[in-house]
């Protein structure tokens, strides 16, 4: 109870007069404070009078009104008791003109403008409350903290020319390929959104895990959210991944598989929600929770977006509702800074196509309009035989794109590594897809000539 007395105390009346005689001496904090000032942050009417003359005459004339045209603006009032508290409320404001904690009161702004707006949420809850309307309060908290935010008016081009070269660049989290994270100037970044895009059954979770692997044995923090598979299953996933020991195989080797997690640098948590039974908005209170704990994470694993309920829009079509999953997940990537590689599933006629562009994600405007990075994984039955993949790259918001990339991919291990075409691995891993090929061939030949009527079964060389 006593922080709320000293909260109360600390923006009261004394300080919110300060406030006012700041904004009427320094244009430079009202040029900065201009779009985030309101004049429900202030408690008496004469205050709120004051602040809305000095706001209206900024937006004309863009400096602050002189005490002259206050003059005339109170001469004007019709209500007499508001026109002497202005009166007397003016003759406190330029008395504070001057005064030393003026670099106080102006570093302590933002933080008053927050303290106000949840005062306001508050009393707005009440209501919400008895109606359990929860997300519109957590809405409303929200939009609160984010007072202040607005005050930076963006870079200069011209001014901040030697800052943006002295950068050392994005702070990026690295998928482990390195054909990849050179195309992605090292990896994914801060309010970047990644996906994965494949047919079902085709590969989409392990790849995602072996992303959320890459950062974790570089030393990060990997939060992943599990919509399809349960934490345990993925757990094990990751146990593979980790070992290269096959799921079949771990529990009798549960020892090895505990001595090699040990030796992990990074931190991995894995969380379950069901599926469209979360939002973007369940998953950021979830981490919102982990970093006022002090446990931010350095990547977000979201298997998969598809399965979220969109918090964005207002309609019941398959087509807005994912769109609105991906520009919910966007938009948390940037509030959080934090990067999300998530999933997406392809349309039926991805199944068989050697290499998925774009055209083969379902709804596929709203989610590559929405992605900074989109790779598709295509892998056919040949490619199942030699456990080959290719790696195609839709779209790069960092660099070039339209690359396809042999891969090697064994689920049963955990294994996917992605080659440069032009590499030797590259080239055994083409070779390997196109003796897959005639494998798939034999086999299918086989098929026929066994089920044909009074046929013997035929031996085809290499698959006895």
């Amino acid at each position: 109870m006593a922080e709320q007395v000293d909260t109360l105390s600390k923006y009261g009346q004394s300080f919110q007069a300060k406030v006012i005689s700041a904004l009427l001496t320094d244009v430079r904090m009202m040029d900065t404070l201009c779009e985030i000032i309101d004049k429900k942050f202030f408690e008496s009417d004469a205050n709120k009078w004051i602040v809305q003359e000095i706001k209206d005459y900024y937006d004309e004339y863009k400096k602050e009104p002189t005490l002259d045209v206050f003059k005339g603006q109170v001469s004007k009032l019709d209500n007499p008791s508001l026109k002497k508290s202005v009166v007397e409320q003016l003759k406190t404001v330029y008395t504070q003109i001057g005064q030393d904690d003026f670099e106080y009161v102006k570093n302590e702004f933002t933080s008053f403008c927050i303290n106000q707006n949840m005062k306001n949420v508050i009393l707005q809850s009440v209501d919400l409350l008895k109606s359990g309307n929860y997300d519109r309060i957590k809405d409303l908290v929200d939009k609160a903290m984010k007072v202040g935010v607005e005050s930076d008016l963006g870079m200069d081009y011209l001014l901040d020319f030697e800052e943006r070269f002295s950068e050392t660049g994005r702070e990026t989290v690295a998928t482990g390929w390195d054909c990849i994270d050179d195309l992605m100037g090292g990896g994914l970044g801060p309010g970047e959104l990644g996906v994965v895009v494949a047919p079902s059954g085709v590969g989409k979770s392990w790849m995602l895990a072996c992303l959320g692997a890459a950062a974790v044995r570089a030393g990060k923090t990997v939060v992943h959210y599990t919509l399809e598979l349960s934490q345990h299953y993925v757990g094990l996933r990751y146990d593979t991944v980790f070992t290269h020991i096959a799921s079949s195989d771990l529990t009798q080797r549960r020892d090895e598989v505990l001595e090699k997690v040990k030796r992990l640098k990074g931190k991995l948590k894995i969380k379950y929600y069901p599926p469209k039974g979360a939002s973007s908005k369940t998953i950021q209170a979830h981490l919102e929770k982990m970093i006022a704990a002090g446990n931010k994470p350095d990547l977000i694993i979201v298997d998969y977006a598809d399965l979220l309920l969109s918090h964005s829009n207002k309609t019941d079509s398959t087509y807005a509702e994912q769109g609105g999953v991906y520009i919910d997940l966007r938009g948390m990537s940037g509030e959080l800074q934090i990067p999300i590689w998530t999933a997406s599933q392809t349309n039926r006629s991805a199944i068989d196509s050697e290499v998925i562009e774009a055209d083969k994600i379902a709804d596929s405007y709203a989610k590559v309009m929405n992605a900074d990075f989109i790779m598709s994984l295509s892998r056919k039955a040949k490619d199942k035989l030699n456990n080959t993949a290719r790696v195609h790259i839709m779209k790069n918001r960092f660099g070039q794109d339209g690359i396809t990339f042999p891969t090697k991919m064994d689920t049963t291990t955990g294994t996917i590594e992605v080659y440069a075409a032009t590499s030797s691995e590259g080239i055994i891993a083409s070779k390997e897809s196109a003796n897959g090929a005639e494998m798939e061939r034999q086999m299918l030949h086989k098929k026929y000539v066994d089920t044909m009527p009074g046929a013997k079964p035929a031996m085809v060389s290499g698959l006895g």
